[in-house]
């Protein structure tokens, strides 16, 4: 398994890509281990709309990071609880979509559906495909 954060800007084009990590790991984890706490914490006040992997980095980056709502009754939830949370991760899903749109741009690439090479190659690789998914994408 290879995991790689990727962040787009709200039009699904390419503004980030990080070096590749082998193994599993939750994604939570390799945002601390990348620094994206820190950095959002003194960098430009840009929002991030995470999925909900990233779920308690919206305290820690003082709110730039927003996730679907978390679900606070797990067994027999009120009937106004339930809907109210569905409204939540809909409005949240609705505006994420370009950034899935984005993600998965990189994802059909053929390189990197069927990498069959040196795992060391694998950073490069989805690298150069994101550099040239961020200049081949029309701005809007």
């Amino acid at each position: 398994m290879v995991k790689t954060m990727v962040v787009t800007d709200g039009d699904g084009r390419m503004l980030f890509c990080s070096p590749t990590q082998h193994g599993s790991c939750a994604d939570i984890a390799h945002a601390r281990q990348l620094g994206l706490v820190r950095l959002l914490k003194g960098g430009p006040a840009a929002q991030i709309l995470a999925d909900a992997g990233y779920q308690g980095l919206g305290a820690r980056t003082g709110g730039r990071v927003v996730t679907p709502p978390h679900r606070k009754f797990k067994k027999n939830a009120p009937d106004w609880y339930e809907e109210m949370h569905e409204r939540q991760r809909k409005a949240h899903l609705s505006r994420r979509i370009r950034v899935e749109h984005g993600i998965a741009h990189l994802k059909n690439w053929r390189a990197l559906a069927r990498h069959l090479g040196r795992h060391e190659h694998t950073s490069d690789i989805v690298r150069a495909v994101a550099g040239l998914l961020s200049h081949s994408r029309p701005q809007t």
